[in-house]
């Protein structure tokens, strides 16, 4: 693909993301990059940490990666470009366990509810399933008498290595995010009833000297040709 930015000019499009989307992200970026596309670094960290910096405006960032609601934020006020948000990836929350465990049973809402007042430690991530899960956890009735088991894994640490290291039984994140650590079992996904999915999008940041080169890469990162690398990341296309 032709590209007038990078005929002249040698520079790599700089971006940030959370830790839900690195994989897809490396994989999405190598091949944009193998077909003629500018080069792109992308840094991921938890998504708050991410959505802090960005919010901040004291890096020089191109494009940035977030949960829907966090690019929403940012955009309206003024940190990413009007109208250059992009859905990209729908991405679903599972439950694993340490690997050898007994898988608990999570067919539905009930028996989800039964296997977290089961387990004697209880992990999840400061993003938006997170988040998602506390409103449940309220909702149920339980999360008074569950909050000392709880585990909240720090931003940009895995609740996989919570898991894996045995620091929590019953862990919760997105699937993307739990199927590449070794040392697991995943369950599965969430019953429909209480299904926590998450939508990311990109944009082009607010100062970006390279704009119209991100919204390249959004469109190739959002076309049919990359929803194959989406779902062999445990994500499904937006």
């Amino acid at each position: 693909m032709p590209q007038t930015e990078t005929s002249s000019t040698a520079f790599a499009l700089k971006g940030i993301s959370s830790m839900a989307t690195r994989q897809v992200l490396a994989e999405l970026a190598a091949a944009w990059q193998a077909q003629g596309g500018e080069p792109v670094a992308i840094e991921s960290v938890g998504g708050v940490d991410a959505a802090r910096r960005v919010q901040a405006g004291e890096e020089a960032f191109d494009v940035v990666f977030l949960a829907a609601d966090a690019m929403a934020q940012l955009e309206d006020s003024g940190r990413v470009v009007a109208g250059s948000r992009v859905a990209l990836v729908l991405s679903s929350t599972a439950v694993a366990v340490p690997g050898g465990a007994v898988l608990p049973d999570i067919s539905t809402e009930q028996a989800l509810r039964a296997a977290v007042l089961a387990a004697p430690r209880i992990g999840y991530s400061t993003g938006p399933s997170g988040v998602a899960l506390q409103k449940l956890f309220e909702r149920w009735g339980i999360a008074e008498q569950i909050r000392p088991r709880i585990v909240q894994a720090r931003p940009g640490v895995p609740v996989g290595s919570l898991i894996a290291t045995g620091e929590v039984a019953l862990g919760f994140q997105q699937l993307s995010e739990l199927i590449h650590v070794e040392g697991i079992a995943i369950v599965g996904p969430l019953p429909q009833a209480v299904a926590i999915d998450t939508v990311f999008s990109g944009g082009v940041v607010a100062g970006s000297a390279h704009a119209d080169a991100v919204r390249r890469l959004l469109a190739f990162m959002a076309s049919p040709g990359a929803d194959e690398a989406k779902r062999r990341q445990g994500m499904e296309p937006a």
